[in-house]
């Protein structure tokens, strides 16, 4: 009879498949991989069915840039984020017209204290924060609707503090917390 390993390979999810990706691209772009080194990462990424078998080909990147802020923008349309991406100490999150979906409970805090900064004009907003952050909302300003948040009466210590602050101008943002 065969024992089970202590530790089974975690799957690999869709978002980690196209955080690897881009960090191929990146390489290559910034002349770190070639083309023939490109093709055969992305095959491999396609190919992978744990995060072990990527490991390898990720290590031997350079690193990813951990720059200290960060803007996405978009005039309409939906702005997303979820899965294992790094948060920077800054995001600047900008949109005209539009939705805009944040998911942090996966993502990965190098900084103990991240700011969220919405310049929105129209839509609504959706953040997710791991179930132990601590949210200050205090900063943001709305034209039309009341933020929705309510804090989590005895959050664990240890996790990261998340300001948000900017500006909405119709449009309404919830934020809430991961289950775990």
């Amino acid at each position: 009879m065969t024992s089970l390993p202590e530790n089974p390979p975690s799957p690999l999810g869709e978002d980690d498949r196209d955080t690897a990706v881009q960090r191929l691209q990146e390489a290559y772009t910034e002349g770190h991989v070639s083309h023939e080194e490109l093709s055969t990462g992305l095959d491999q990424v396609l190919a992978a069915r744990t995060h072990g078998e990527l490991a390898p080909l990720l290590a031997s990147l350079p690193a990813e840039k951990t720059g200290t802020t960060s803007t996405i923008a978009a005039a309409g349309g939906r702005i997303q984020r979820r899965g294992a991406w790094r948060v920077p100490r800054t995001l600047k999150v900008e949109s005209a017209f539009g939705k805009v979906r944040l998911d942090l409970s996966r993502a990965v805090f190098e900084h103990p204290v991240v700011d969220i900064e919405l310049r929105l004009g129209t839509g609504k907003a959706k953040i997710t924060v791991p179930h132990d952050a601590v949210v200050d909302i205090e900063g943001l300003r709305t034209g039309w609707k009341d933020s929705v948040y309510t804090p989590r009466r005895h959050s664990p210590a240890g996790g990261p503090t998340i300001r948000i602050t900017g500006a909405m101008g119709y449009g309404r943002l919830k934020v809430r917390h991961a289950r775990r």
